[in-house]
């Protein structure tokens, strides 16, 4: 199979295009959205890892949704940056508005072809939804080359008029077409029955890339996948860290380390840097304040822990035995015990730049910097964990209209606990001290003091980024107001500051949604 492709010439015949998708499939994710900054920082670190084709957005959405696809059209390189489109004019001219500065660009155009959402969706009949098809495809390719047609709901699609479909929208003009799982609902033996199908019986099926996109209701995302991708489908549809709608989609590092590990089974190429692979990963846990499970495939902290006697007794002998890969593969490192107090700013650089963080800015280096002394001089023992925490609460602070200054608690079983809080708000510095039911509350009345607000408070959690009575809190706090939820995290030695600095996380965020239409649900 070889195939020429408007953006990537002619392919390998086992070259694996990855497209992610987490910065719009995964910020449809509840409590996961992000603000232009986080978006163009998540965008910049998929360009490093590799992606192939980043879809940035729904730019019809909102028109922070459209200013967020047109900035990392303009300021980050090295992918085909894709904008979403569904089969409508507007949609679709903004998409290839959004998308023009991009040295390459995509539009990716859908629509549903299922029974069950033509009927109760669209309300359309399968003759109207072909017109729509061929018209919306006509349409992209008056913007660019690259086009992308998705049939929502593809696996739930009557194959023979999925064949129709797809025709239709190669005739009009798609270079590349994707049957998505959209919800969850198929299993490894429909994908290969489906994609093989449509590769058999389609006219031109044979010249275009086919793409799968799965989501992971019942636990097959990945299985699903590679399931396509082994019936001829050449672009994954994928996110970091499997966020997604529902249950997530398939987990872009899941996939490319399946593909590494198993090259007996899963003879496939692609340009993803794997040693990058967990340094994006806690990025955007860090971005979303969402931390990934500890047992997670690859980048769960206890993703290449081993605690029972027998598995450790082997590690000793050969880590071969239990480890079917190795963790600085996927950007691991052991522990480090050199940094402390005494430790200095080139070191400090240093050290951050092995941990995957060269591109920091002065300004967040210093507040890193400042807040690793105060560390140093706390904790008999600074890893790299503790490091990472720190410099993520700063970078991810960047820019925020709230700020963290200080903080006082006195607490007790005598009497109420009191917060004397101090927040920068605006650029003015303002005051508040409450007492509540404890530390946390009284610090949490005096954040709404300082800046009232109607939020609800609906999870509140405390984990341990090391392991010590001196280890850093990481907090998480999520809010909703009005149909909005975010989460936040921060990080600190004290866990009441650690709580503070999750809930003015979480409140920035909040203030970002406030701003934003919230796009109509999407899929694909």
């Amino acid at each position: 199979m070889s195939i020429t492709h408007p953006n990537f010439g002619k392919m390998d015949a086992n070259r694996v295009i990855i497209f992610d998708t987490t910065l719009r499939d995964g910020e449809q994710s509840p409590g996961f959205s992000m603000n232009i900054d986080e978006k163009i920082r998540m965008a910049e670190a998929l360009a490093v890892l590799g992606v192939d084709v980043l879809e940035a957005g729904f730019p019809a959405a909102s028109p922070g949704d459209f200013e967020a696809v047109n900035r990392i059209a303009t300021e980050v390189k090295g992918f085909v940056v894709a904008g979403l489109a569904r089969s409508a004019v507007n949609d679709i001219t903004r998409a290839g508005e959004a998308i023009k500065p991009a040295e390459r660009k995509r539009i990716h155009t859908f629509i549903s072809t299922s029974p069950l959402h033509m009927k109760y969706k669209l309300r359309m009949e399968p003759e109207a939804v072909l017109e729509a098809i061929t018209s919306s495809v006509a349409l992209a390719r008056n913007f660019t080359d690259d086009v992308e047609w998705s049939a929502e709901d593809g696996t739930r699609t009557d194959i023979e008029f999925l064949f129709r479909c797809v025709e239709a929208a190669i005739k009009a003009g798609a270079t590349t077409i994707n049957i998505p799982d959209t919800v969850g609902y198929a299993v490894p033996d429909d994908m290969a029955r489906i994609f093989s199908a449509v590769r058999e019986k389609v006219p031109g099926a044979g010249k275009v890339i086919l793409s799968a996109h799965c989501h992971n209701d019942l636990g097959l995302a990945v299985a699903n996948t590679l399931a396509g991708v082994h019936a001829g489908a050449r672009q994954i549809e994928c996110t970091i860290n499997g966020i997604g709608e529902r249950a997530g989609n398939a987990a872009l590092e899941e996939i490319v380390m399946a593909i590494r590990t198993r090259p007996d089974v899963n003879p496939y190429t692609h340009g993803i840097e794997t040693a990058r692979i967990l340094r994006t990963s806690k990025l955007l846990a860090s971005i979303t304040g969402f931390d990934v499970q500890p047992n997670k495939a690859i980048v769960g902290r206890n993703a290449f822990a081993h605690e029972s006697g027998i598995h450790q007794d082997g590690m000793l002998k050969n880590a071969a035995t239990y480890e079917i890969m190795t963790p600085e593969s996927v950007g691991w490192q052991k522990t480090s015990l050199v940094m402390g107090k005494h430790s200095g700013r080139a070191a400090f650089r240093d050290k951050l730049n092995a941990l995957g963080y060269g591109d920091i800015g002065d300004n967040a280096l210093n507040d890193a910097f400042r807040r690793f002394k105060d560390l140093a001089d706390r904790k008999k023992i600074v890893y790299d964990e503790d490091i990472v925490a720190l410099v993520d609460d700063e970078v991810v602070r960047d820019h925020q209209r709230i700020k963290f200054v200080s903080l006082e608690v006195r607490a007790g079983s005598k009497e109420p606990a009191r917060a004397e809080l101090e927040l920068e708000v605006d650029g003015a510095v303002k005051t508040a001290s409450e007492t509540g039911d404890g530390p946390v509350d009284a610090a949490f009345r005096a954040i709404r003091a300082i800046f009232p607000h109607n939020s609800e408070l609906l999870l509140f959690s405390v984990g341990a980024v090391t392991e010590g009575t001196d280890a850093q809190a990481r907090c998480t706090v999520r809010l909703q107001e009005e149909g909005k939820m975010v989460d936040g995290q921060g990080a600190d030695t004290d866990t009441i500051v650690a709580a503070v600095r999750a809930y003015v996380h979480a409140l920035n965020k909040l203030i970002t949604k406030r701003a934003r239409t919230e796009p109509e649900a999407l899929s694909a």
